[in-house]
């Protein structure tokens, strides 16, 4: 094992599989001179040389659709998007394209693309470069979206989004960026469409990815020394394909969830959790679901009110300690 950071895991995993598969190579704005916005690429042009790691014009449908191109004729395409909101720009290339082209044309070509992009507020970017809008991609059948909230998930989850033979979009989170965290030393990839229970509980299920998942660790760990909370974490890790299976195994041993998201709550990943959980662990619910979300209004650049808007921890222990409190479960602070 190493400690690292979730950059640092994102860049030796590039650089690792750029030196095992010759067919790898990156695209993207200013991710070889310039060595990418957030120093992913750092030292990789250098290295690979501009055939391997190619920095592109301003222009995201453009960079996205050759990169789709190169992908069917046999390369292993890696796209940076400097920002998920930029996304939006090549939504057709994605959609229309990259998602469909397998299914389209019975399988006589694949598209194994990558798409990295990083999304999430909290950084002061304004409500148009803030956004969290993967649930866009989530939607589509023929794309897979990851999304890792540690530096051993980010390793593994792009290990696994590289070696793919279908498109990936790789979501990764502005304020995950410096978190730090152990990363195993071997290749082994993860299963994409697998969650993760990253921490047992008997009390509660939180079910959450990406940065929320990051949060309802550190929740699960102060309402057990706090309350004597006993938290389960659900880290879905993969939006589609959605691991159904384990969530509802965890609801179903500890009868309340709560679910969260770093997005805006109608129509949001957390709806679509909560009807799988109403699908499958009904008869086993002792409360009605509850879900965490940011507020419903374009994030603000004001940092007191962009703070406002995003769900805190604190959102979460009150969301779990009012779930547990409507079926009588009693903390160590209230011993009654």
């Amino acid at each position: 094992m190493s400690i690292m950071t979730y950059r640092q895991a994102l860049h030796d995993t590039l650089r690792a599989e750029m030196l095992r598969d010759p067919d790898v190579l990156l695209l993207g704005e200013e991710i070889g001179v310039f060595e990418g916005s957030y120093k992913i690429t750092a030292g990789l042009l250098d290295e690979f040389g501009e055939k391997r790691v190619r920095d592109t014009p301003i222009a995201e449908e453009g960079f996205t659709g050759a990169a789709i191109g190169a992908a069917m004729l046999g390369l292993r395409p890696v796209v940076e998007i400097m920002t998920i909101n930029f996304s939006l720009l090549a939504l057709d290339q994605i959609v229309n394209h990259a998602a469909k082209i397998y299914g389209m044309f019975g399988g006589q070509a694949r598209v194994p693309l990558v798409i990295r992009t990083p999304g999430g507020g909290g950084q002061q970017l304004g409500a148009t470069h803030s956004q969290n809008i993967e649930l866009y991609y989530a939607f589509v059948p023929g794309m897979k979206v990851v999304a890792p909230s540690s530096p051993a998930d980010a390793k593994a989850l792009l290990l696994a989004a590289i070696r793919d033979d279908d498109p990936v979009l790789f979501l990764e989170n502005l304020a995950l960026y410096n978190t730090k965290g152990e990363v195993p030393d071997d290749d082994t990839p993860a299963e994409i469409g697998r969650a993760a229970i990253t921490r047992t509980g008997a009390d509660i299920t939180v079910v959450a990815y990406s940065r929320m998942a990051a949060v309802a660790l550190d929740v699960a760990e102060r309402l057990a020394e706090t309350d004597g909370i006993s938290v389960e974490v659900v880290d879905l890790r993969s939006l589609r394909p959605l691991d159904r299976e384990t969530v509802i195994a965890s609801v179903q041993k500890t009868h309340c969830a709560v679910v969260l998201e770093d997005d805006w709550l109608t129509y949001g990943i957390g709806a679509e959790i909560a009807a799988t959980i109403s699908d499958g662990a009904f008869d086993w619910l002792d409360a009605p679901v509850r879900r965490v979300a940011m507020a419903e209004v374009p994030l603000p650049y004001s940092k007191p009110l962009e703070t406002a808007a995003l769900p805190s921890s604190d959102d979460v222990a009150t969301a779990i300690r009012q779930t547990l409190a409507a079926v009588g479960h009693r903390s160590q602070k209230d011993p009654r």
